[in-house]
């Protein structure tokens, strides 16, 4: 996974590559975030044998991709949780302020201790998480994780300092922020770069 990182970094990493590789990682951080999720036996005819012995994921999960990045890792872990729904969440950040402001709420207003993963590739300050974090709590959900591409130890450590329960899985930890809010050496624009800019 550390090669699929670097060229996730690589500037020169084009808008399609940079979206396949988004969903490679995204894959790889699912099946780890979810390698101990409880399973069920069950059986299955195959064309050889009916009956044989096999396991299943019964598990509901309510995915939640913070946009409009986190739409660039959804159908990868959607394809590792085979039971979901998807919910969607929009944010912007004030450039000024680094504080979210939400211009899309998608959540369930009871999500009755369901189990939620948010999809957010680049955690930065901790800022738009923990105010999505903080509106799922509200409105009921159980077990709560969070993957990420890239994560920021000072973003990491402010979701901890307010959900100290959510557990959070990045495919790369960086130390350090600019005075910009930004992850360094981080990637960019993760929205930018799936999708290319916004046209304005």
């Amino acid at each position: 996974m550390a090669d699929k990182v670097r060229q996730l970094r690589d500037a020169s990493t084009s808008n399609a590559d940079f979206l396949r590789l988004a969903g490679e990682i995204s894959r790889f951080v699912a099946y780890e975030a979810f390698r101990d999720m409880p399973i069920s036996p069950t059986t299955v005819d195959t064309p050889v044998l009916r009956g044989a012995p096999a396991l299943r994921i019964d598990e509901q999960f309510v995915i939640v991709p913070i946009l409009r990045a986190g739409l660039g890792m959804t159908p990868t872990v959607q394809e590792v949780l085979p039971h979901h729904r998807v919910c969607l969440v929009g944010l912007r950040r004030n450039e000024e302020t680094l504080q979210p402001d939400v211009y899309l709420d998608g959540l369930p207003e009871h999500l009755e201790g369901a189990a939620v993963v948010l999809c957010d590739p680049m955690l930065a300050t901790g800022g738009s998480l923990v105010c999505v974090l903080d509106m799922l709590r509200e409105r009921g959900a159980g077990e709560i994780t969070v993957l990420c591409l890239i994560a920021a130890q000072p973003g990491i450590d402010f979701v901890a300092s307010r959900h100290p329960d959510v557990q959070i899985v990045a495919a790369a930890l960086d130390a350090e922020l600019t005075s910009s809010g930004y992850i360094t050496p981080g990637l960019g624009d993760a929205g930018d770069r799936l999708f290319g800019p916004p046209v304005h």
